[in-house]
């Protein structure tokens, strides 16, 4: 065996010789970059789409000449839906690849997970999700949104007259990082709103959880006290199951809307959604948006998806971590062209000011200090073919904040990530 193995690199050193290239050479004309998304567990009714983007994503830079002259080449993992796993994989790609960055991740569990691995070994890591801010490291940009992209424009919305004037909330999510730190942010703005406490119910649930019927009876009862609202930041295919019983027990959006964070066209193509049409999402971009550049962007996924024979192809969706994804990988590739390397500290050097005409119809940018991009907020109604229509948008794009002004002490946060 070890005989045939020398013979076969023989062979391949042969003919690269032959064509005067030798093996560096050949490594050379590639650059390596990591996807990172869980294709397997709990989360993978999210990330899968993620890492399909990312390689359509890829292969259309490539069809375009690459990167300075090169050919990108996809290292795919999968993290299984496992923190530990995910640390695994990030030290696989980084440490063993040596791949220039990674495009991954959608829990804040997961990224923290990765976090001392991409510092010890200098890394860059493009995220693609949503999240509770209340963090800027050097080493990660943030293309989903900051709680003052999304989670408080949300709550703004449903205390409004347009939003049905919610004077009780349920905050009800999974239970990790991202919907404990929401919620304790959210929590301290319904008070600075006047929602006391008492009229604040918060629910957790483990991942994968199916259960939800007591729950559900539980928030009917929360609702007879007043006019109530449900925040939800559960994730993964816990959504199937919490939306079939919603639909079950007859809970219509006239009666408690529910305002999800993390629910989007991909989540949503599992579930009949007809009775749940009116319930809504905050995000910053909806597949419906009408734009030429979303119209050229979602024909490209359908494209894709039918050329390579996905799942399901003839009915693919797009979403907004998929154009948070497609943002990154972008923002990436003009950012290495201007420092003229893949060096780590010149890209993160490149980054900041880079800008992008995005298909939720705006150009968008990269913050210049602080990591995060500028973005727009839109707040969706689910209709009965899975889409969204529109029903609240900012004008145009607003800068991330990381740092809650809602919790103590976060007037003394940095805005700025810190240096190497």
């Amino acid at each position: 065996m070890q005989r045939r193995t020398i013979l076969k690199q023989l062979t391949v050193a042969t003919l690269l010789a032959a064509s005067g290239l030798s093996l560096n050479a050949y490594a050379e004309d590639t650059i390596k970059v990591g996807i990172l998304h869980s294709l397997t567990g709990t989360m993978a009714i999210s990330e899968t789409a993620l890492k399909d983007v990312a390689l359509m994503t890829i292969d259309e830079i490539n069809a375009n000449g690459g990167v300075l002259g090169k050919k990108l080449q996809a290292v795919v993992v999968d993290p299984a839906s496992s923190e530990p796993l995910f640390a695994e994989k990030a030290r696989e790609l980084l440490g063993q690849e040596k791949v220039a960055v990674v495009f991954g991740n959608w829990t804040s569990a997961s990224r923290k997970a990765v976090l001392p691995v991409f510092k010890e070994l200098n890394g860059l890591l493009f995220y693609p999700v949503q999240y509770e801010g209340e963090e800027l490291e050097r080493n990660v940009f943030y293309t989903g949104a900051a709680p003052n992209q999304q989670a408080i424009p949300a709550v703004e919305y449903l205390l409004s007259e347009d939003g049905g004037g919610a004077k009780r909330f349920v905050l009800l999510g999974t239970d990790y990082v991202y919907p404990r730190t929401t919620n304790k942010i959210l929590r301290a703005f319904l008070n600075s709103k006047g929602i006391t406490d008492e009229n604040i119910m918060e629910v957790y649930t483990p991942f994968g959880h199916s259960d939800y019927q007591t729950i559900i009876a539980d928030i009917k009862r929360f609702a007879a006290g007043g006019p109530t609202a449900v925040v939800s930041t559960i994730n993964g295919d816990s959504n199937v199951p919490f939306y079939k019983e919603l639909g079950n027990a007859g809970l219509k959006a006239t009666d408690v809307p529910v305002v999800a964070f993390s629910v989007g066209e991909e989540e949503l193509r599992g579930v009949d959604t007809k009775p749940l049409v009116g319930h809504l999402a905050a995000w910053n971009y909806f597949q419906s948006l009408d734009n030429p550049t979303n119209e050229a962007f979602i024909s490209k996924w359908k494209a894709y998806a039918k050329a390579r024979n996905l799942p399901k192809a003839d009915s693919v969706v797009t979403n907004d971590p998929m154009e948070a994804t497609y943002i990154g990988i972008n923002l990436w590739k003009q950012a290495v062209e201007q420092a003229g390397s893949t060096d780590v500290d010149k890209v993160i050097e490149a980054i900041g000011g880079q800008s992008f005409a995005a298909p939720d119809g705006f150009t968008i940018k990269m913050d210049e200090t602080n990591h995060h991009l500028h973005k727009p907020v839109f707040i969706g109604e689910i209709r009965d073919d899975g889409q969204f229509d529109v029903v609240w948008k900012t004008d145009g794009p607003i800068r991330a904040q990381p740092w809650s002004p809602y919790l103590p002490g976060n007037d003394k946060k940095p805005d700025t990530a810190p240096a190497k």
